[in-house]
Protein backbone atom coordinates (compact mmCIF):
# COMPACT_ATOMS: atom_id res chain seq x y z
CA UNK A 1 0.00 0.00 0.00
CA UNK A 2 2.79 2.40 -0.93
CA UNK A 3 1.36 5.74 -2.07
CA UNK A 4 2.59 9.10 -3.21
CA UNK A 5 1.07 12.39 -2.11
CA UNK A 6 1.56 16.09 -2.76
CA UNK A 7 2.40 18.62 -0.10
CA UNK A 8 2.78 22.33 -0.65
CA UNK A 9 4.62 24.23 2.03
CA UNK A 10 2.76 27.49 1.51
CA UNK A 11 4.23 30.99 1.37
CA UNK A 12 3.38 31.79 4.99
CA UNK A 13 5.50 28.85 6.19
CA UNK A 14 8.32 29.65 3.74
CA UNK A 15 8.35 33.31 4.82
CA UNK A 16 8.37 32.37 8.51
CA UNK A 17 11.40 30.13 7.98
CA UNK A 18 9.76 26.92 9.24
CA UNK A 19 9.86 24.91 6.00
CA UNK A 20 12.79 22.81 7.24
CA UNK A 21 11.00 21.97 10.48
CA UNK A 22 7.92 20.92 8.53
CA UNK A 23 9.98 18.81 6.16
CA UNK A 24 11.77 17.13 9.07
CA UNK A 25 8.45 16.04 10.57
CA UNK A 26 7.59 14.09 7.45
CA UNK A 27 11.03 12.52 7.18
CA UNK A 28 11.03 11.44 10.84
CA UNK A 29 7.87 9.39 10.25
CA UNK A 30 9.52 7.40 7.48
CA UNK A 31 7.94 9.21 4.55
CA UNK A 32 10.38 9.46 1.67
CA UNK A 33 10.92 12.63 -0.37
CA UNK A 34 10.74 11.61 -4.02
CA UNK A 35 10.31 15.12 -5.41
CA UNK A 36 11.04 18.60 -4.07
CA UNK A 37 11.30 22.07 -5.58
CA UNK A 38 10.62 25.71 -4.85
CA UNK A 39 8.07 27.23 -7.23
CA UNK A 40 6.47 30.61 -7.72
CA UNK A 41 3.13 29.39 -9.05
CA UNK A 42 1.55 31.01 -12.09
CA UNK A 43 -2.09 32.07 -12.08
CA UNK A 44 -2.78 29.17 -14.44
CA UNK A 45 -1.23 26.63 -12.05
CA UNK A 46 -3.07 28.15 -9.07
CA UNK A 47 -6.38 27.83 -10.96
CA UNK A 48 -5.66 24.22 -11.88
CA UNK A 49 -4.75 23.39 -8.28
CA UNK A 50 -7.59 25.29 -6.59
CA UNK A 51 -10.30 24.72 -9.20
CA UNK A 52 -13.63 26.50 -9.50
CA UNK A 53 -15.25 23.31 -8.16
CA UNK A 54 -14.11 24.51 -4.71
CA UNK A 55 -16.14 27.72 -4.92
CA UNK A 56 -19.53 26.29 -3.80
CA UNK A 57 -17.89 24.07 -1.15
CA UNK A 58 -15.89 26.92 0.36
CA UNK A 59 -18.77 29.38 -0.09
CA UNK A 60 -21.34 27.23 1.70
CA UNK A 61 -18.95 26.32 4.50
CA UNK A 62 -17.89 29.93 5.06
CA UNK A 63 -21.50 31.16 4.97
CA UNK A 64 -22.40 28.55 7.58
CA UNK A 65 -19.44 29.66 9.73
CA UNK A 66 -20.41 33.33 9.36
CA UNK A 67 -24.03 32.63 10.23
CA UNK A 68 -23.03 30.59 13.29
CA UNK A 69 -20.71 33.38 14.45
CA UNK A 70 -23.34 36.07 13.85
CA UNK A 71 -21.23 37.78 11.18
CA UNK A 72 -23.47 40.01 9.08
CA UNK A 73 -23.04 39.65 5.34
CA UNK A 74 -24.93 40.20 2.12
CA UNK A 75 -22.83 37.96 -0.13
CA UNK A 76 -24.24 34.75 -1.59
CA UNK A 77 -22.36 31.47 -1.03
CA UNK A 78 -21.13 31.73 -4.64
CA UNK A 79 -19.74 35.23 -4.04
CA UNK A 80 -18.17 34.17 -0.75
CA UNK A 81 -16.60 31.09 -2.33
CA UNK A 82 -15.24 33.09 -5.25
CA UNK A 83 -13.74 35.65 -2.89
CA UNK A 84 -12.07 33.01 -0.68
CA UNK A 85 -10.80 30.80 -3.54
CA UNK A 86 -9.38 33.85 -5.36
CA UNK A 87 -7.65 34.89 -2.14
CA UNK A 88 -6.10 31.43 -1.74
CA UNK A 89 -4.93 31.49 -5.36
CA UNK A 90 -3.42 34.93 -4.83
CA UNK A 91 -1.48 33.70 -1.78
CA UNK A 92 -0.13 30.83 -3.86
CA UNK A 93 1.10 33.14 -6.64
CA UNK A 94 2.50 36.07 -4.60
CA UNK A 95 5.42 34.21 -3.04
CA UNK A 96 7.24 30.91 -3.53
CA UNK A 97 5.96 27.58 -2.28
CA UNK A 98 7.91 24.38 -1.72
CA UNK A 99 6.29 21.50 -3.57
CA UNK A 100 6.96 18.03 -2.20
CA UNK A 101 6.05 14.60 -3.40
CA UNK A 102 6.26 12.16 -0.52
CA UNK A 103 6.07 8.38 -0.71
CA UNK A 104 5.23 5.84 1.94
CA UNK A 105 2.72 3.39 3.32
CA UNK A 106 -0.71 5.06 3.29
CA UNK A 107 1.10 8.34 2.62
CA UNK A 108 -2.05 10.39 1.97
CA UNK A 109 -3.76 9.47 5.23
CA UNK A 110 -0.59 9.68 7.30
CA UNK A 111 0.35 13.09 5.93
CA UNK A 112 -3.15 14.42 6.65
CA UNK A 113 -2.78 13.29 10.28
CA UNK A 114 0.62 14.96 10.60
CA UNK A 115 -0.67 18.20 9.05
CA UNK A 116 -3.79 18.52 11.22
CA UNK A 117 -7.15 20.24 10.71
CA UNK A 118 -7.48 22.88 7.97
CA UNK A 119 -8.34 25.52 10.57
CA UNK A 120 -5.28 26.10 12.74
CA UNK A 121 -7.34 26.77 15.88
CA UNK A 122 -8.99 23.36 15.48
CA UNK A 123 -5.74 21.48 14.79
CA UNK A 124 -4.51 19.31 17.64
CA UNK A 125 -1.21 20.02 19.40
CA UNK A 126 1.49 17.89 17.85
CA UNK A 127 0.25 18.49 14.30
CA UNK A 128 1.98 20.99 12.03
CA UNK A 129 -0.98 23.37 12.00
CA UNK A 130 -1.61 22.85 15.71
CA UNK A 131 1.97 23.70 16.62
CA UNK A 132 2.75 26.46 14.13
CA UNK A 133 -0.58 27.87 12.94
CA UNK A 134 -1.83 31.13 14.30
CA UNK A 135 -4.69 32.31 12.11
CA UNK A 136 -8.17 30.94 12.66
CA UNK A 137 -10.67 30.28 9.90
CA UNK A 138 -13.05 32.64 11.68
CA UNK A 139 -10.55 35.50 11.64
CA UNK A 140 -9.67 34.88 8.00
CA UNK A 141 -13.39 34.81 7.20
CA UNK A 142 -14.00 38.12 8.95
CA UNK A 143 -11.19 39.60 6.86
CA UNK A 144 -12.85 37.96 3.83
CA UNK A 145 -9.79 36.10 2.66
CA UNK A 146 -8.43 32.57 2.55
CA UNK A 147 -6.63 31.25 5.55
CA UNK A 148 -2.85 31.18 5.74
CA UNK A 149 -2.62 27.64 7.13
CA UNK A 150 0.99 26.77 6.34
CA UNK A 151 0.54 23.70 4.18
CA UNK A 152 -1.56 21.92 1.60
CA UNK A 153 -1.86 18.13 1.63
CA UNK A 154 -3.75 16.02 -0.90
CA UNK A 155 -7.12 14.85 0.41
CA UNK A 156 -7.24 11.35 -1.08
CA UNK A 157 -5.14 9.09 -3.35
CA UNK A 158 -6.93 10.16 -6.56
CA UNK A 159 -6.48 13.84 -5.73
CA UNK A 160 -2.82 13.15 -4.92
CA UNK A 161 -2.21 11.62 -8.36
CA UNK A 162 -3.85 14.60 -10.10
CA UNK A 163 -1.98 17.16 -8.00
CA UNK A 164 1.40 15.47 -8.39
CA UNK A 165 1.07 15.66 -12.20
CA UNK A 166 0.25 19.38 -11.91
CA UNK A 167 3.36 20.19 -9.91
CA UNK A 168 5.91 17.62 -11.10
CA UNK A 169 7.00 16.26 -14.47
CA UNK A 170 7.69 12.50 -14.38
CA UNK A 171 11.46 13.05 -14.69
CA UNK A 172 11.41 15.19 -11.52
CA UNK A 173 10.31 12.27 -9.35
CA UNK A 174 12.88 9.83 -8.05
CA UNK A 175 12.83 6.17 -7.06
CA UNK A 176 15.30 4.90 -4.47
CA UNK A 177 15.50 2.73 -1.37
CA UNK A 178 15.68 4.34 2.05
CA UNK A 179 16.59 2.81 5.40
CA UNK A 180 12.87 2.74 6.21
CA UNK A 181 12.20 0.71 3.07
CA UNK A 182 14.67 -1.92 4.21
CA UNK A 183 12.85 -2.34 7.55
CA UNK A 184 9.40 -2.39 5.97
CA UNK A 185 10.31 -4.84 3.20
CA UNK A 186 11.81 -7.31 5.69
CA UNK A 187 9.08 -7.31 8.34
CA UNK A 188 8.16 -10.89 7.48
CA UNK A 189 11.75 -12.00 8.09
CA UNK A 190 11.58 -11.26 11.83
Amino acid sequence: MIERTLILIKPDAVQRGIAGEILARFERTGLKIVGIKMVKASQELAKKHYTDALIPIVGNKTKKDWDAAGIKHTETPEQIGTMIVNSIRQMLTNHPVIALCLEGIQAVENVRKIVGSTGCKDALPGTIRGDYGHVSLGYASIKKRGIANLIHASGNPQEAQQEITLWFAPHELQTYKSAHDEHILHLNDW
